[in-house]
């Protein structure tokens, strides 16, 4: 069933007869008339009495005007809905990105950003663990992606994504001040990260290349590194976690380095994309990035 044919049968009731409708509706007669009796032999039944001078309808059309009325006018509002969605989501940046760096990097970062000319678009974040992070830009639920990156660690971003440098971190362990003068930091119960976690990724990865072991039967874990840091700030054990969150601890005294520079992992942070075209907006903003890290080029 065309849904023409309903605005033909809703025009013929209008207009009162078949020369007025097929002239409003910027069709010869002939062909109108075949649309109408089209629709009749898709319901089953006869919708108009052709027999009067005057156009009438038959009992079935009576009752089927309201259904093509009703039909119409939900598929005219349904159209202006999609459209007003398409529209406010070819507005909308959707970010994902790890919990971490959602509070130490992101905020200064969009304002860096956005300090000589605004986005004037809505910017969505939704932070989460790494594992649903990614399956949020892979579902093509997201348009970018921000989180920490090493090389050796596995990603699900293939050939089909791309990605830019926005900055370098530290993964380190650290131990309340407390703690450590009651043991030193290998005889501390472990805080490790969950599988979920990018972090943790990461640290399995560059542990394999060095040879050295993660902890056997870790005392808490968690997949959240702010987490695991403020257990260790109240001297639940030793964790590893992000200089980026930990730095103002270690100024302060609160949080010490629980290993040698030689131990600590340098890690990037790193914005994903799909390397499909996207929304204006969001190809607007990649081309903005890129222009502002070769900028900090020396």
């Amino acid at each position: 069933m065309n849904i023409d044919w309903l605005e033909d049968f809703l025009a013929l009731i209008e207009a009162g007869g078949f020369a007025r409708a097929a002239e409003r509706r910027a069709l010869t007669q002939p062909t109108f008339s075949r649309r109408i009796k089209a629709l009749e032999e898709w319901a089953g039944v006869t919708l108009v009495d052709r027999g009067t001078h005057t156009i009438r309808l038959t009992p079935a059309g009576e009752s089927f005007k309201l259904v093509a009325e009703q039909t119409t006018r939900r598929l005219q509002l349904g159209r202006e809905e999609a459209r007003a969605i398409g529209k406010a989501s070819s507005e909308t940046l959707r970010f994902v990105a790890t919990h971490a760096l959602s509070l130490t990097f992101f905020p200064d970062w969009l304002r860096q950003l956005e300090k000589d000319e605004p986005t004037n678009v809505t910017v969505e974040l939704t932070a989460d663990h790494m594992v649903a992070c990614e399956r949020l830009m892979v579902e093509g639920r997201a348009q970018f992606l921000l989180c920490h990156h090493h090389p050796a660690a596995p990603t699900r971003f293939g050939k089909d994504f791309r990605s830019v440098l926005l900055g370098e971190d530290v993964l380190l362990p650290v131990i309340s001040p407390q703690l450590a003068a009651e043991m030193p930091p290998e005889a501390a119960p472990q805080l490790a990260f969950s599988a979920e976690s990018g972090m943790g990724r990461i640290l399995a990865a560059a542990w394999a290349m060095t040879g050295s072991a993660p902890p056997s039967r870790p005392a808490f874990t968690s997949h959240l590194a702010s987490v695991l840091t403020a257990m260790a700030r109240n001297g639940r054990g030793v964790a590893w976690t992000a200089l980026s969150l930990v730095s103002d601890d270690i100024e302060m005294g609160t949080l010490m380095r629980a290993g040698t520079p030689a131990q600590e992992i340098p890690i990037e942070v790193r914005l994903w994309r799909p390397a499909a075209r996207q929304s204006p907006a969001a190809e607007a903003l990649w081309a903005k990035i890129l222009k502002s890290q070769k900028s900090e080029q020396p």
